[in-house]
């Protein structure tokens, strides 16, 4: 579908991608001979709609606000599941683990702020290309994701701010 306007565009790849992980849930269940579960198409539903990484407590939470309430334990259980599928993927920063779908999702790089904890992520080419350009020994590449780890501008501005504020009330 080509259409010029960006928001109708980017809902049509979103729901394709959608579309293409419940299949990819669909075929795993009936080869393992798994049971279609209802929560489990709903917490998929969930991740795929949200978007940005996050929590299971998040999760669970944009589930109640969809009015489809799951035990904790189902939530471990299927982000396990989607986790073996490469439905979704795993970080763990500083103090707190997220996660965020990753269907079609490429390599790409987050900058960590190691004072707030901010994650953002960064599309940078080059790092790409050196990282996919890399010859790796006895190893199969399937994808990479990057950690950067640094402290953001507002971070750097208020601790500037704190140690003029210091340095002044010292003299």
């Amino acid at each position: 579908m080509t259409v010029n306007n960006d928001g109708i565009e980017a809902t049509s790849m979103k729901e394709s991608i959608k579309r293409k992980a419940r299949e990819v849930l669909t075929e795993y269940t009936e080869l393992n001979k798994h049971r279609k579960t209802p929560e489990r198409y709903a917490i998929l539903e969930a991740v795929y709609s949200m978007d940005k990484h996050f929590t299971l407590e998040e999760l669970g939470a944009f589930m109640e606000k969809m009015n489809f309430r799951v035990s904790r334990a189902t939530l471990y259980n299927t982000m396990r599941l989607f986790i073996t599928l490469r439905l979704v993927v795993r970080h763990r920063y500083i103090g707190r683990t997220v996660y965020e779908a990753c269907y079609e999702n490429g390599d790409h790089c987050h900058q960590v702020c190691t004072v707030c904890g901010k994650v953002s992520e960064v599309k940078d080419a080059k790092i790409e290309a050196v990282i996919n350009d890399t010859k790796l020994n006895r190893f199969h590449k399937d994808g990479f994701t990057l950690y950067i780890y640094g402290v953001c501008t507002a971070c750097q501005r208020r601790l500037s701010r704190q140690l003029k504020k210091k340095k002044t009330t010292e003299k």
